[in-house]
């Protein structure tokens, strides 16, 4: 077990960023009284810290900046809270895919130099459960990239965890890309590809494997970036969705924001984000070649998670079935029996969903069991 618990953090992750992403992102942001003195301890962490970037920029540059990406990547969207998590271990499983794991999400820039120094250090100090749904957390487990992206970069959907009243200005500017200029959309594209290149060379991957509920919104530009990038879309009961990642948001954000921000915002955010996530994916899906998006009911997965992802690998024509069959049957039927959160839904849970999450509903075919 760590050190620390999850809602005790002294720090939020920004401790792992360059310095002048930092800068960036709290540029013109308001630090209310009560979070200054995270704040403060964060932003000193990170300005020791991000002084080694250049031994790490060094080695990037040798071992890694002209390596080509021969194998397009596997993209697992669905909102938040949607079972991408799960799937992405699962997956996992199969060691020809490289992924993003925690101790790069937080210090991303401390890669091909100063893991070994600092790793052993996160790994006795994090928390050992995600603190919503106690799914196991451990420095060399499988993350989405999103937080690693938000360390490398300032143009990133996830400043929302420090800076919560501005969430909607990072929506429409990092998860959609709506309002992003050509420079903004061109920084977060080098970020990415950078942290590919990384995490296959960390985990001696050949194909990078991603779970990243943003990127829901971004498959026009993923594809931009690798044309012929595969896709695994989860759906899941929108209800469960709104209750969970009310749930998540709410008690994730704690121990990271750096400034007041009510449930009922946080509420009213996510049912608008929901939103331009679904209206994004659904608009921009068309664009993904023939046989290369597969999108699975992760109420189906649960039921039958190998065969499901048998399915994905045929549907997807992935390599690598074979060699990876047997331990990922092993890892299913470990989770066998796990239980999860059960959601009650409340009358004004109902109302929301069924107010603002309509075409979801519609076209997914789920409806409250009576």
């Amino acid at each position: 077990m760590g050190l620390l618990k999850f809602s005790d953090l002294p720090v939020n992750p920004l401790v792992g960023a360059r310095w002048k992403t930092f800068k960036k992102i709290v540029e013109g942001r308001k630090v209310e009284k009560g979070w200054k003195g995270k704040y403060y301890l964060t932003k000193g962490i990170c300005a020791i810290l991000s002084t080694l970037c250049y031994f790490e920029d060094k080695k990037y540059k040798k071992l890694l900046q002209d390596k080509e990406v021969n194998m397009e990547p596997v993209f697992i969207l669905g909102h938040w809270r949607s079972g991408t998590t799960f799937v992405h271990n699962v997956m996992s499983m199969d060691k020809h895919f490289g992924y993003t794991t925690t101790y790069q999400t937080v210090f991303p820039n401390l890669m091909l130099f100063g893991q070994g120094m600092f790793k052993p250090t996160m790994s006795w100090l994090m928390p050992d459960k995600r603190p919503t749904d106690n799914m196991e957390l451990g420095v060399d487990l499988p993350q989405e990239e999103e937080f690693a992206l938000s360390n490398d970069t300032p143009y990133n959907y996830y400043n929302f965890w420090y800076f919560p009243q501005d969430m909607m200005e990072y929506c429409d500017k990092y998860l959609t890309f709506k309002t992003a200029t050509a420079e903004e959309l061109q920084g977060f594209k080098e970020s990415m590809h950078r942290i590919v290149k990384t995490s296959l060379h960390n985990t001696n991957g050949t194909q990078f494997l991603s779970k990243n509920p943003p990127h829901t919104a971004r498959v026009k530009e993923l594809l931009e970036m690798y044309p012929n990038a595969k896709f695994i879309y989860l759906i899941r009961n929108p209800y469960t969705v709104f209750e969970s990642t009310r749930s998540f948001f709410h008690n994730t954000i704690q121990p990271l924001k750096l400034q007041n921000f009510t449930i009922e915002q946080m509420e009213e955010n996510i049912l608008k984000v929901y939103n331009e996530v679904y209206d994004k994916y659904e608009a921009d899906k068309h664009l993904i070649p023939e046989g290369n998006l597969i999108e699975v009911k992760f109420e189906d997965y649960e039921k039958d998670a190998y065969g499901m992802t048998e399915k994905i690998y045929k549907t997807l024509n992935l390599p690598g079935w074979d060699e990876a069959k047997e331990t990922i049957k092993a890892y299913t039927d470990g989770k066998k029996g796990y239980k999860k959160n059960k959601y009650a839904y409340k009358p004004r849970t109902i109302e929301l969903v069924e107010k603002h999450w309509s075409k979801a509903l519609k076209q997914w075919g789920y409806e409250i069991e009576k």
